[in-house]
């Protein structure tokens, strides 16, 4: 039976696909949130950008007004829906986003809401465009930094800080399964076997682990 790493911890359908492919597999999470507190620069929020579902979690406690909500990744803006926020647009990556936000909302201003250590390609997109963008840091990742001495057939990744955490005491010398292309340009600095799912997502990138070994497995017979 192949094993693989889970670099977070799943819930209990995730846990099941993988289960019901014959992988079996360990868990953890390497990377931890913590949720900071935040001075909101207005009443309300217009145009709010959200990259990430801790982004949104951050905001559950607080009474926020919002009227629009740009979103990537699928789970994210069914979670801000959720929350009752209209849902303008949703991408799969940030500067498909940055892109669609340059050419359809250029005279729009944007609160961003973010974590400490986010990536700069959305931000860095927008402001070369003059489109007025204001960063509101909301959480903060730090690295649950572990050593594995088991050999696994497979590591999953869902960030680049998910990487850098298993890194600092691990080498990749099975495949990366990794989230999306952001993930993956990280995990490429370790390693060159590297498998990524069409569309981002943990059931996508656990489908495409299912079929990774699945082939492997008609390869041996």
């Amino acid at each position: 039976m192949p094993t693989v790493l889970s670099t977070k911890k799943l819930a209990l359908n995730q846990k099941e696909l993988l289960l019901n492919s014959g992988i079996g597999f360990a868990e953890y999470d390497a990377i931890e949130i913590e949720f900071l507190n935040f001075d909101l620069p207005k009443q309300t929020i217009h145009n709010a950008i959200f990259t990430s579902k801790n982004s949104l979690k951050a905001l559950t406690s607080k009474q926020i007004d919002i009227t629009n909500c740009f979103c990537v990744g699928e789970k994210t803006a069914i979670m801000a829906k959720q929350m009752g926020y209209n849902v303008l647009e949703t991408t799969a990556y940030a500067h498909d986003l940055a892109n669609i936000i340059i050419q359809n909302y250029p005279d729009r201003e944007f609160q961003f809401f973010c974590g400490h250590s986010r990536l700069d390609e959305l931000p860095e997109m927008l402001q070369q465009q003059n489109i007025a963008l204001k960063e509101i840091k909301v959480y903060k990742t730090t690295l649950n930094i572990q050593q594995f001495r088991s050999d696994y057939d497979g590591i999953l990744f869902y960030s680049p800080s998910g990487v850098k955490s298993y890194t600092s005491k691990n080498t990749i010398d099975s495949i990366a399964f990794c989230i999306g292309d952001t993930t993956a340009s990280e995990a490429k600095k370790h390693t060159t076997s590297i498998v990524t799912p069409g569309t981002p997502g943990i059931e996508n990138l656990i489908a495409v682990v299912a079929k990774t070994f699945r082939k492997d497995l008609k390869h041996q017979q």
